[in-house]
């Protein structure tokens, strides 16, 4: 059995007393504050599984998105869960930087970030919404006539 499984043993060793603790009226554990660890703390380990053992890049992947989904509801359960309607989008960017990862140390397939590239365009997009002062329409309006003109721009040049 190498290090890192006595580490983890000793972990869980160490949780469980702390909960029996609790359990027991020594200490107060409160749920209210700890359950985003849940997310946070498998994102993590994902994280270093992969840079460990540098042996499969797809635990990149769920540890991207776990981490940042752990970071997000902490952010929300410290500084109140009003924060949700501005920061949703970071549910999307999740998703990207676990791709991302994936293609930085991975295999550095290039069809990775064709949807890297969108999930965040569209994350980073609601993202401002919120910040800027300007109309979600308005903004929409202007990104979907651009992008129809390109298309008819494009089929008008190749004919």
């Amino acid at each position: 059995m190498n290090r890192i499984h006595y580490i983890l043993g000793i972990l869980l060793v160490g949780i469980g007393i702390l909960f029996l603790f609790s359990n027991f009226g020594f200490i107060e554990i409160s749920w209210k504050y700890l359950w985003p660890l849940f997310l946070l703390v498998p994102g993590i380990l994902f994280e270093f599984g992969f840079f460990i053992y540098r042996k499969d890049a797809g635990l990149l992947v769920p540890g991207g998105i776990l981490t940042t989904y752990g970071l997000l509801f902490l952010a929300n359960v410290i500084y109140g869960w009003q924060l949700m309607e501005f920061l949703w989008p970071l549910f999307l960017l999740g998703v990207a930087i676990g791709l991302f990862h994936l293609y930085l140390f991975g295999e550095r397939e290039k069809g990775l970030l064709i949807p890297v590239g969108i999930i965040s365009l569209i994350s980073l997009f609601f993202l401002a919404d919120h910040f800027i002062t300007m109309h979600f329409g308005f903004i929409a309006g202007i990104v979907f006539i651009l992008v129809g003109l390109g298309i008819i721009v494009k089929q008008v040049q190749s004919r």
